[in-house]
């Protein structure tokens, strides 16, 4: 059993090594991201060098979220590679603990890192995803500003007289407002009565509020109208669930949009796949530490295996865009959000166990 005041040792050190990667990325993610989005300012009317600062303060929390797990993986290989040649290691070993002691608290200290991420990190990120889309949306420059991984909004609404197809270039963060947005009008045979095209489209209560409208007929001159009005069955709570992003969402708050899309029958695919994701956050930050493990616990008092080191870069690499792509098919509903979200983590934490337990006992 390991004493409690090496414990807290080893748990110290290792947190203060992810302390100091999470400051070095924050501040390299600040700078990237700032200079990228101040570099556009020429282009959009009425943007100042402190949008971009703030854009860039309310994004910082998503990237840095997303780089957790390269946080873990990189932080664990420094942590060990020192102990390893300073000899603590080895005098650790010579004690008579084993690998699975000795990685006690490494392990504690990714699922800290882990529930951090999920109850503070989480939400952080999903409120400047939020906050972000509004700015954006405030200056008009979403095709400046705007991310391209959200995909265009369609919906379809049907009543007795009129079937429209709505779609959007881009979606508010509650889902009620469409900029760029289309209406396409299908007469009873099938076939497209009319289209409008409006600035921005707003869900009210019973209709569609279109603003800066051009109306296009088939054989007629396309005609201008400040506004229009599109009657609609949607439901404000409807359109919510149907067009948010799962991102936006913090993870307390997903079973409860979750339960309301599937009593609105909207699919809940990306929802649950975002929700397990983030469940199985702390869980992949202990297979980034494994893995690190796997390639720095081998004695080596001058020069460290740089190959071995290598390859375990490399396998946290693969893990993640392994990962990052089931998370996708589960999205799409291809595969199980449970399995999607779940499979890799058990399959790295199960490889990598097996890996240790190979160094150790042969």
């Amino acid at each position: 059993m390991m004493p409690g005041t090496l414990f807290r040792y080893f748990l110290r050190r290792h947190l203060t090594i992810v302390a100091w990667f999470l400051i070095g990325v924050t501040g390299l993610v600040f700078l990237v991201d700032f200079i990228e989005t101040a570099s556009r300012r020429g282009d959009i009317p009425n943007f100042r060098i402190i949008d971009a600062l703030l854009l860039t303060v309310i994004r910082v929390p998503s990237i840095l979220q997303q780089t957790l797990p390269f946080v873990m993986l990189f932080s664990g290989v420094i942590a060990l590679v020192a102990l390893n040649r300073r000899q603590e290691m080895v005098v650790t070993r010579a004690a008579g603990i084993s690998v699975w002691q000795f990685m006690a608290p490494f392990v504690t200290g990714a699922i800290i890192v882990g529930i951090f991420g999920l109850f503070v990190l989480n939400p952080l990120a999903a409120a400047g995803m939020r906050q972000a889309s509004e700015i954006e949306n405030a200056l008009k420059a979403s095709k400046s500003l705007g991310r391209k991984d959200q995909a265009i909004p369609w919906l379809r609404q049907i009543s007795a007289s009129d079937d429209v197809i709505v779609g959007g270039s881009r979606v508010s963060s509650d889902g009620t407002t469409l900029e760029d947005a289309v209406f396409i009008h299908f007469g009873p045979e099938g076939r497209i009565i009319l289209r409008q095209d409006a600035a921005e489209a707003k869900l009210k209560d019973g209709y569609w509020e279109l603003n800066k409208v051009t109306e296009t007929a088939p054989g007629q001159i396309p005609r201008v109208l400040a506004t229009a009005q599109v009657s609609t069955k949607l439901k404000r709570e409807f359109v919510q669930e149907r067009l948010a992003r799962p991102e936006t969402i913090a993870f307390l708050d997903i079973p409860a949009k979750i339960a309301v899309a599937k009593s609105f029958g909207v699919s809940t695919s990306a929802l649950e796949s975002q929700y397990h994701s983030l469940m199985s956050m702390p869980f992949l930050l202990v297979a980034m530490t494994l893995i690190s493990a796997t390639v720095s616990l081998k004695f080596s008092r001058f020069n460290q295996s740089q190959s071995m080191i290598f390859g375990g870069v490399v396998s946290g690499f693969v893990l993640y865009v392994i990962t990052v792509l089931v998370k996708a098919f589960g999205s799409s509903g291809v595969v199980p959000p449970f399995v999607a979200a779940w499979i890799p983590v058990v399959v790295a934490m199960f490889l990598g166990s097996t890996i240790l337990l190979h160094q150790e006992d042969g």
